[in-house]
């Protein structure tokens, strides 16, 4: 397991930290020189090695600054960076038009990045909230626990950033086989989807396993048994996800 300096200034910034966070959270999106890029890149890499890793700091976090959530936005700076960088690298491929580029890296950064990520954990966070917590123990000293809207996004973005090596960067490097009309190429383009959708909801279920007042988090990895059924449907009734989806931004 690897070591990362993350106890550094936790005590004298206890004080700062309450609640959601949020406020701190845009402020220091303001300023760059401040965001941690060494522990956000150790933590990519172990999104992709040993999630389990990345979650084990939460409990630290919540003891030390009282939220569950990050208050360093470099991890989504740097994820929406990258989504950024390879939709470029799309665009060069198969961009018509440079108004189609710009459509294309806006909307892949601006709505499938943030806006439907907001959207994705806007969910889980209700459903985690109204279904999930454990029943209040029935003590007056006790503090109700709740998932933070925050910390829900958190889980996603973590959960997204293994998308980008497996399936953005995997399929641009692959396309011009899968693009190929055939079965082969509707097979490896379904395996590709199907392996890193199920690995993105493998991370959800990680991220909301790891607070110790939630439960039935397994149903968490149900989407993968669906994912794992409906993938080699798609593939026989001659469904090819990668032409559907370039074809999305590049018809």
């Amino acid at each position: 397991e690897m070591n990362h300096p993350l106890k550094k200034d936790a005590m004298s910034q206890k004080g700062a930290y309450r609640g959601s966070g949020f406020p701190l959270y845009i402020r220091r999106l303001m300023k760059f020189r401040q965001m941690d890029l060494e522990y956000t890149f150790w933590q990519m890499y172990l999104l992709c090695t040993n999630p389990k890793v990345v979650y084990r700091h939460t409990m630290y976090r919540k003891q030390t600054k009282n939220q569950w959530a990050r208050d360093d936005p470099a991890f989504v700076v740097v994820t929406a960076a990258m989504v950024f960088v390879v939709s470029i690298l799309y665009c060069l491929f198969y961009s018509h038009s440079f108004g189609q580029a710009v459509y294309a890296v806006l909307r892949s950064v601006l709505v499938d990045f943030l806006g439907v990520g907001a959207g994705v954990a806007t969910a889980y966070w209700f459903v985690a909230n109204r279904y999930m917590r454990e029943p209040g123990v029935n003590h007056s000293h006790a503090v109700e626990q709740q998932v933070e809207w925050m910390y829900a996004f958190d889980v996603h973005v973590n959960a997204f950033f293994t998308l980008l090596p497996s399936l953005y960067c995997g399929q641009l490097v692959l396309s011009p086989l899968l693009m190929m009309n055939g079965f082969i190429p509707r097979l490896l383009s379904g395996a590709l989807y199907g392996v890193a959708l199920s690995y993105y909801h493998y991370c959800v279920f990680i991220g909301y396993n790891a607070l110790p007042f939630l439960e039935h988090t397994a149903l968490l990895v149900y989407p993968i048994a669906v994912i794992a059924l409906v993938t080699p449907l798609a593939v026989l009734v001659g469904f090819n996800p990668t032409r559907f989806t370039l074809g999305i931004y590049f018809h």
